[in-house]
């Protein structure tokens, strides 16, 4: 993948906004699931720069070490240049740890096991009883501590210029200021189909793409670092949209 220049890929017969037009040039990032070893070097290489650095969400779940990534991100809250967003995976954390009878089983069948285990929980599976889950819930809660109040106050959504930030894209027939949580996070069965007329960029992970992909307006960054060894980050600046090279 080669460096994405105005205006050869970006106007479209449906998009008509203009070039990617940040306040100043940011770094965003893919779903990480849980892949800290992929994010630990990107994330060194990019705090060495002044740029605010941007993760879409899905931190955890389906790799191997969730744990890790929520320590290496909450250890950063502080650092102003890295903006952590939510994604679909943390809440179903949440909800698991709002209700886990309830939302234990599906979160569990979509990767929280593997997040489970990377905090050293385990006799749970997806087919547990209320018992079970209520076991790992209160091991979990202990471990989490003060980052679930943490993970609680991610934001949905970041903007930049013309350029905003979700997890899983947004309704493209509303504005960025009226979205519901659910369609930042999990996504809007319009979004792919239908280009914005406002002029916004749209940066999101939730889908996985064999690379960073541009299409109508909208900026497709989650590579699949879990399946693929592969954990994408964009550079956007006046006029151009570059790979990080790893």
């Amino acid at each position: 993948m080669s460096i994405f220049p105005w205006p050869s890929l970006y106007r479209t017969s449906r998009f008509k906004g203009g070039p990617p037009a940040p306040d100043q040039p940011f770094f965003a990032i893919g779903d990480v699931h849980g892949r800290l070893d992929l994010l630990d070097p990107l994330l060194d290489k990019l705090l060495r720069q002044p740029d605010p650095i941007i993760l879409v969400g899905d931190y955890i779940d389906r790799g191997d070490d969730s744990a890790g990534v929520v320590k290496r991100l909450h250890d950063l809250r502080n650092n102003k240049q890295v903006i952590c967003l939510r994604g679909n995976h943390e809440e179903m954390l949440l909800k698991f740890i709002d209700k886990p009878r309830k939302n234990g089983r599906i979160w569990l069948r979509h990767g929280g096991l593997q997040t489970l285990a990377s905090f050293g929980i385990g006799g749970v599976t997806a087919a547990s009883g209320p018992d079970a889950l209520m076991q790992a819930h209160s091991a979990l809660y202990e471990i989490l501590g003060d980052q679930i109040a943490w993970l609680a106050g991610l934001p949905y959504l970041w903007q930049s210029g013309n350029m905003a930030v979700t997890h899983a894209g947004a309704d493209p027939l509303s504005a960025l200021d009226a979205q519901s949580h659910r369609a930042m996070a999990w996504g809007h069965p319009a979004f792919l189909k239908t280009a914005r007329t406002d002029g916004n960029w749209m940066i999101y992970g939730h889908k996985i793409m064999p690379e960073v992909t541009i299409h109508e307006g909208k900026v497709a960054i989650d590579t699949g670092a879990y399946l693929t060894d592969r954990l994408s980050a964009i550079h956007v600046t006046a006029g151009a949209i570059m790979p990080v090279k790893a």
